[in-house]
């Protein structure tokens, strides 16, 4: 019996991990924002997550610091959001963002949450400059991923229309 309530919970919701261009502490940020404005119960969390960085051709095993945030109550109940950040090569850092999205917030609730987060991030999160993608890595395909992840959740990545567009 213990097994199947286990199952049950586990697909109760589903995790969506994003590769993005701002710093783990702006993800996050943005979403306690968004929580404090609509009146959600919401607590921190801290953990950390096993990243890999190449050096040379050996990979290197590396903890994380994880810094998220759990909506405990309100619309959103369940929902959590996850942010990290590590350098995969020898120089630059890639932020990944992790959420937890349970499944009766599906579709048109989920897809306006995503696009309010990303329009009060403070720079577009699927876009790297140059600089930073030359120092990083140019061709990594997170960059790609970014921009598709973003588009299968039904964000226009052609028009962000955050706070760097507006100045």
């Amino acid at each position: 019996m213990g097994e199947s309530l286990e199952a049950e919970a586990m697909a109760s919701s589903r995790l969506l991990e994003i590769p993005v261009s701002i710093a783990p502490t702006d993800a996050i940020r943005a979403l306690r924002e968004i929580g404090e404005s609509r009146g959600w119960e919401m607590r921190r969390i801290q953990e950390s997550r096993m990243v890999h960085r190449w050096a040379i051709i050996v990979p290197i095993s590396r903890q994380a610091r994880v810094l998220g945030l759990i909506v405990e109550g309100g619309e959103a109940a369940g929902l959590s959001i996850r942010s990290w950040s590590y350098v995969p090569g020898s120089a630059g850092r890639l932020s990944t963002v992790s959420f937890e999205i349970p499944r009766r917030m599906e579709m048109e609730s989920w897809i306006a949450l995503l696009r309010e987060w990303s329009d009060s991030l403070p720079r577009c999160p699927w876009k790297w400059s140059f600089g930073e993608r030359s120092m990083i890595g140019y061709f990594l395909p997170e960059y790609r991923r970014s921009r598709v992840l973003f588009q299968g959740e039904g964000i226009n990545i052609d028009n962000w229309e955050g706070i760097e567009s507006v100045e």
